[in-house]
């Protein structure tokens, strides 16, 4: 899976520095086709993504604000049969204003 492509499908502009992070972020999960995919209508899925991601990744203490940035996610992808786990995770980010923090300065 094209990853970069799959993420510009929602935001031409985003940033290949960040889809790299996220993919090191996802390791192996996205080896196999069903991990690398995210299930808006699995709510165990969903609290994943929120603690692994939002909470331990991205460093957010709210689950009100996280929950909200991941069902907005999933309005904009509702389109999307198969939701890449890397577009979700960007777009959850952006939403949350942490884009920035998935790259290290150099």
């Amino acid at each position: 899976m094209d990853h970069a492509a799959e993420v510009k499908k929602f935001d031409a502009g985003a940033d290949e520095a960040v889809v790299k992070a996220i993919i090191r972020h996802c390791g192996i999960a996205l080896q196999k086709r069903d991990s690398s995919l995210v299930s808006c209508s699995d709510p165990e899925e969903l609290k994943r993504v929120r603690d692994s991601w939002g909470k331990k990744k991205l460093g957010l203490t709210d689950d009100g604000e996280v929950d909200a940035a991941i069902k907005s996610v999933c309005e904009e992808m509702k389109a999307t049969r198969e939701k890449s786990r890397v577009a979700f995770y960007y777009l959850v980010a952006k939403k949350l204003g942490k884009l920035g923090s998935l790259v290290k300065s150099t």
